[in-house]
């Protein structure tokens, strides 16, 4: 008989787990920078801003057309400009949170970032540059059409819109960005956002002032509960420290608290 020499059999060598390299998060930069390019991305919000300088061009060439000649100035130009914008730039801010919902892509943005707040706050910075940036182009708009208006009127081309001016007509216009956007986060639906916000600009002031005539302790109140009265003196120039307070008091009623609860319900909300 023959011996047969077993040989030892090497157990092979388990690898060493790799360690798992962190990623790091998605800068807020990049993130704002997707939330602007959406808005472009679909057809009604490419529209929607094209909209802001056709309508702004019209605006300017009404005011040429139909106004007098003794009242072509800038600020003709500005407050002819300055209404379709009240308009067209808080429906920007609800559909750039609200697209997220009606096209269903909200679960897309949510798993690629899970923390809902830097999405939110990334729209609201988009939103907010959106703003600034179409009423700078409506002003360029505006200042050729103060050129042309008087050239063609024969008058003395008046420039009587200051920087300080300006800049709360810009700051007006964004906080009405803002409350388009305060209605999109709390509702989250385009048609009930978009309702919502007309019942507030055109049909909640008109009672506000039929309560302030009829209720003399209303009247007291009113400039510190109604965010359109208090907002409204950003356009005229006339902020005073009383008025600030006015403003910011009556932002806390119609805007903060509002978006606070809107965000609580984003946070906890189910994304289909």
């Amino acid at each position: 008989m023959t011996a047969t020499t077993v040989q030892p059999t090497t157990l092979p060598t388990t690898a060493a787990p790799r360690e798992r390299r962190a990623v790091p998060p998605i800068g807020m930069g990049r993130i704002v920078g997707v939330e602007l390019r959406k808005m472009f991305d679909t057809r009604a919000g490419f529209w929607m801003l094209m909209s802001i300088a056709i309508l702004s061009v019209l605006a300017t060439g009404a005011a040429i057309l139909f106004a007098p000649d003794a009242d072509i100035d800038f600020q003709l130009f500005a407050s002819a400009i300055g209404i379709p914008m009240s308009i067209i730039l808080p429906m920007i801010a609800i559909l750039s949170v609200t697209g997220e919902y009606t096209q269903r892509t909200g679960l897309t943005t949510y798993t690629m970032i899970p923390r809902r707040g830097r999405t939110i706050a990334a729209k609201a910075i988009s939103a907010v540059l959106v703003g600034v940036v179409s009423m700078f182009v409506a002003l360029v708009v505006g200042a050729l059409g103060n050129v042309v208006g008087s050239a063609i009127a024969g008058v003395d081309t008046t420039w009587n819109v200051s920087v300080s001016e300006f800049a709360g007509i810009v700051l007006a216009q964004v906080l009405g960005m803002t409350v388009g956007f305060m209605l999109g986060v709390l509702l989250r639906s385009s048609a009930a956002a978009i309702v919502a916000y007309f019942v507030y600009s055109l049909v909640l002031p008109s009672l506000l002032m039929l309560l302030a005539g009829a209720q003399s302790w209303f009247a007291d109140l009113q400039p510190w509960v109604d965010f359109n009265y208090a907002s409204s003196r950003l356009y005229d120039g006339t902020m005073t420290g009383e008025y600030w307070a006015q403003l910011g008091t009556s932002s806390v009623v119609w805007l903060v608290a509002p978006l606070a609860v809107g965000l609580a319900l984003v946070m906890r909300s189910e994304v289909k």
